[in-house]
């Protein structure tokens, strides 16, 4: 998923990762945890969309009283609402639209796909209370609870997962994710060109869906945990069109929580769904996602207890957070990166590509202006993806070399005034004067000021364009940008997740990238059969991406937030999301050892802290998901 508009952080997500929030405090306990997090599995979460509506089962008109973390968590109120910040207005938060983090966030509290990824990493059933797979891996029948709701109380059948997925695949939709979670199976291609019935998704009756795939897919389990296959009504939005996912009246969910009050700019209120099949194991009566994009006005309602965790923390004030009991950090999958136009020039040019790479010091970036929040990349490919035979995909990367020297930076500079002359540009002369997009969250605009700097020493006159979160990642996806900031934090942790990202048909490939042997080597690894085949197609597709310097991985994600000690039950993964669906709140905090019950009864021993930033970019960057900035 794309980062967020924060400072990063992405679903939701999968294998192997563990870590609650409150696994790490302060900055020194961030690095690379991600490798053990994530050996055990490999799955997308589910993205955020907010469930609602007048039919749902609870009161749409919920005021905001109490609302406001403190006021509920010492049994002032009636209701317990829990108040957080995970980023300001989302894009969007329809399943199939959505790519960033903060997005996301949301979905995986108001929808619920067939399987889920629990604390620890692993699959568990979500919607479906088993599934199984055919010897040859090619067919995947999942079957359904009894007695599955819609938030507005009517039911949820096999039928609605169909014409979900089909909805996916419709050129008309656009859905940025189809081909990742939907490539893999039968009639696929004849689907996304129209002929959505050719799509090979069947519900044999209310309580079976059977899924056939053109080639086996060993993470698919995965993508049937990812928010993009979450089920949406189809009456809803025959009815409503695409405004169906803009309004708490017609926000029909399946989750744990519904979007009841939706006001833009201020607060998305979701309530408890009474309806959702495991409602007795949810102790909140709400959660209250207050949409906030600056900073500081964030980290002043944390202090005034109006919100009891936020991901946004003014960066200037992380020095003094450092050791406090309520600052956490958290490593999660996924990069920092740039997107350079490729349509445009002088980014045609692969000279001129790799020389405005080899110019920044990554070092600096990471551990000098974002304060060691990040770590320096030398690779597309960071800690926490895991390769066919086990290992971290990073470390079978190059020979096992990096392919930046991010320990050489004065000779990395050199390399790159070469380049730029054998482009024709020494010392800058000739280039046109290139603008810098990015949102002005966190980091980004340091790093915005940096790149002036390092790429003056190119002889670049580089503008810096300020851009709002909320046209930012539609910016960046039409290609209205000359090189713009970037990122993706895993939905899950097998490595074509990113690498995806680079294809030339991928909606989410913002810098247009096509390369007809990066194609050739990604086909390969959606279809052999063969582990050591695969991980070789995998390392070949990274190999031309650095080589032909497809973008610019800046920096490692490594989500920190703020958080209190009165939520209690929550967990955060390493693919950037917070899950607060079992969380509590109390008084004064509790010991978290517990966190949810998946089967309805209560751990009454306490649970555990959470997390809180993405994107110390976002997370869109995602996409998985992007950096909300956003995970995108």
């Amino acid at each position: 998923m794309q980062e967020n508009a924060s400072v990063l952080f992405i679903e939701n997500r999968v294998p192997g990762c563990a870590g609650s929030a409150q696994s790490k405090k302060g900055g020194n306990q961030m690095k690379k945890k991600v490798i053990a997090l994530l050996l055990a599995t490999t799955m997308a979460f589910s993205l955020a969309a907010c469930g609602g509506g007048n039919n749902q089962g609870g009161d749409n008109s919920s005021s905001q009283n109490g609302t406001e973390g403190t006021d509920n968590a010492g049994g002032g109120s009636e209701e317990k609402i829990l108040s957080v910040q995970i980023g300001p207005d989302p894009e969007t938060i329809d399943p199939a639209l959505n790519s960033a983090v903060d997005g996301g966030n949301m979905l995986l509290h108001s929808f619920e796909c067939l399987l889920t990824v629990g604390e620890d990493g692993q699959l568990t059933e979500g919607q479906a209370e088993s599934w199984d797979t055919s010897e040859d891996g090619l067919t995947w029948t999942f079957h359904l609870r009894d007695g599955l709701k819609w938030s507005d109380g009517s039911d949820l059948t096999a039928n609605d997962f169909v014409y979900s997925w089909k909805r996916v695949c419709d050129p008309e939709v656009a859905a940025p994710y189809a081909e990742t979670v939907l490539g893999m199976v039968e009639g696929y291609d004849k689907a996304i060109e129209g002929e959505l019935d050719a799509l090979q998704v069947k519900a044999e009756d209310d309580k079976t869906l059977v899924v056939t795939l053109s080639s086996p897919c060993t993470y698919f389990g995965s993508l049937a945990a990812f928010a993009t296959l979450s089920p949406v009504q189809e009456a809803t939005i025959e009815a409503n069109g695409d405004g169906w996912a803009t309004s708490a009246e017609t926000y029909i969910s399946n989750g744990s929580f519904y979007v009841s009050e939706w006001v833009p700019g201020s607060h998305i209120l979701m309530s408890k769904n009474p309806n959702y099949w495991n409602a007795d194991a949810i102790k909140l009566d709400g959660i209250k996602f207050n949409l906030i994009e600056d900073a500081n006005a964030s980290y002043s309602a944390y202090q005034t207890g109006e919100v009891l965790m936020i991901k946004d923390v003014p960066t200037e004030e992380i020095p003094s957070l450092e050791g406090n009991d309520d600052y956490y950090v958290d490593p999660i999958i996924g990069t920092y990166y740039l997107s350079l136009n490729l349509n445009r020039e002088p980014f045609t040019d692969k000279n001129v590509r790799k020389a405005l790479s080899l110019a920044i010091d990554r070092d600096y970036v990471a551990n000098t202006l974002m304060q060691g929040t990040y770590s320096p990349a030398s690779n597309f490919m960071g800690p926490g993806w895991i390769d066919t035979d086990g290992k971290e995909f990073m470390e079978n990367a190059n020979g096992g070399q990096p392919y930046i020297d991010i320990s050489n930076h004065e000779a990395n500079l050199e390399e790159a005034k070469k380049l730029l002359k054998e482009a024709g540009y020494e010392n800058g002369e000739g280039l046109p004067s290139i603008t810098y997009s990015t949102n002005d969250i966190g980091y980004h605009k340091v790093v915005a000021e940096y790149l002036q700097e390092a790429w003056a020493e190119l002889g670049v006159d580089l503008k810096v364009d300020i851009v709002e979160w909320a046209s930012f990642t539609p910016m960046r996806r039409n290609g209205d940008y000359d090189v713009s900031r970037n990122g993706w934090v895993g939905d899950y942790s097998d490595p074509s997740n990113m690498l995806d990202l680079l294809y030339s048909t991928n909606g989410n490939n913002d810098g247009k990238f096509n390369n007809a042997d990066y194609d050739a080597a990604m086909e390969l690894s959606r279809t052999t059969l063969d582990p050591v085949e695969r991980s070789t197609a995998l390392h070949e597709a990274e190999d031309i991406l650095m080589e032909e310097t497809g973008c610019v991985p800046v920096a490692y994600y490594n989500d920190f937030w703020l958080q209190s000690d009165k939520i209690t039950g929550s967990w955060h993964s390493p693919y950037g999301y917070w899950h607060f669906m079992y969380a509590d709140i109390t008084e004064g905090g509790a010991d978290t050892e517990g966190t949810e019950d998946t089967e309805g009864t209560e751990d009454t021993e306490g649970t555990e802290d959470t997390e809180g930033t993405e994107d110390a970019e976002g997370t869109e960057d995602a996409e998985g998901t992007e950096d909300t900035e956003e995970a995108e």
